[in-house]
């Protein structure tokens, strides 16, 4: 059982299913690890290989860590800030408490009292930010990429895949009304048969809840006669494969937090044509390596996605940008340093 006495951070993680949190704490940790941090996580849904803590371990955080007066309690939810508010308020465990805020509306008044309990707040952008009203540090997420990386072989074509066409344009995430899978699906059943070469990809988990709007997007196709250009992959194990071989995804999210996909994408060498929702707004060049369009604004959506279709070269070079661009601001390692200097702020405050 892995010992306390160096751990300095706890990221709680109290949800089973994936969601953008949770790619977030599964590519961080292993880079906060790298860089020296002690740092484990609390609770499921997380790969076997990151380091945990167990629950039976809890009593063990009224010792104080070796080297520091406290620990950082890091949470993203909640329900893990409130649980880090017991535990150092009530149970007067020695914890400093940070919040990661990406929701970008206006928080309730009970989430705004968690809020106001941390000790330090970040935002992952600066729309997210502009809805607290506390001081807090704007940190952007960052993406792995050596994880996601540029095409580099036959696997990673069109050919592949078994697909028609020259051309991949992709969609991926929970397929909901919120992720505007259906504004991409509409923007498809429009488009693509004025471009014979190119293919569509949907990829994402459809839940019990929201199984009727999916069966209402492959009935649309089917009427359109695209099913087989227009096609829904379901939840795939490794979806990198898939950015690679994209010449183009779509982020149409109607409402989003912070949004991790665009970045998967562009570090993949695939441009991106996304809605302003979430910080897709802070992480795409416009006509450099993408295009930005208003949230839920179907026409300006499908015009975007048009003008990418119709010059494919010039969007194969966006491609090219987008890894740059990504490589220069994005690197998950600049995500990592500055979440070191707020962590080694509070621990030194004690």
């Amino acid at each position: 059982m892995l010992s306390l006495a160096d751990i300095t951070v706890i990221a709680p993680h109290f949800k089973r299913r994936l969601s953008g949190v949770t790619s977030t704490v599964i590519q961080l940790i292993p880079q906060q690890r790298q860089m020296g941090r002690g740092i484990v996580t609390l609770g499921p849904g997380l790969p076997a290989g990151l380091p945990k803590m167990h629950w039976r371990q809890l009593p063990g955080l009224w010792r104080r860590p070796s080297g520091a007066p406290v620990r950082v309690w890091h949470a993203r939810r909640n329900n893990e800030m409130l649980f880090g508010i017991l535990l150092r308020d009530v149970l007067r465990m020695p914890l400093k408490l940070l919040f990661t805020s990406a929701a970008q509306r206006h928080h309730t008044g009970y989430t705004r009292w968690l809020i106001s309990r941390m000790d330090a707040v970040v935002a992952t952008s600066a729309r997210s930010g502009s809805f607290l009203k506390v001081p807090h540090t704007v940190i952007r997420h960052g993406i792995d990429t050596t994880l996601f990386q540029p095409a580099a072989g036959p696997s990673d074509t069109i050919a592949a895949t078994g697909l028609p066409g020259r051309h991949l344009v992709g969609c991926f995430g929970r397929v909901r009304h919120q992720k505007g899978t259906d504004l991409f699906v509409r923007a498809m059943i429009e488009l693509l048969p004025r471009h014979p070469d190119w293919t569509a990809v949907i990829s994402g988990r459809v839940t019990a809840e929201h199984q009727g709007f999916a069966d209402g997007l492959k009935a649309d196709i089917a009427a359109a006669g695209l099913y087989s250009r227009i096609v829904f992959l379901g939840e795939v194990d490794d979806i990198k494969p898939w950015y690679r071989r994209l010449s183009l995804y779509v982020a149409p999210s109607r409402n989003e937090g912070f949004g991790l996909t665009p970045l998967e994408a562009m570090a993949s060498g695939t441009p991106v044509v996304a809605s302003d929702a979430g910080a897709y707004a802070e992480m795409i060049v416009e006509d450099e390596t993408g295009k930005v369009v208003p949230a839920g604004n179907y026409e300006r959506l499908r015009d975007a996605i048009g003008d990418c279709m119709d010059n494919p070269e010039r969007t194969a070079n966006w491609g090219k940008t987008s890894r740059t661009h990504v490589l220069s601001s994005f690197g998950l390692e600049r995500e990592a340093s500055a979440l070191e200097a707020i962590y080694d702020g509070l621990l030194a405050k004690g």
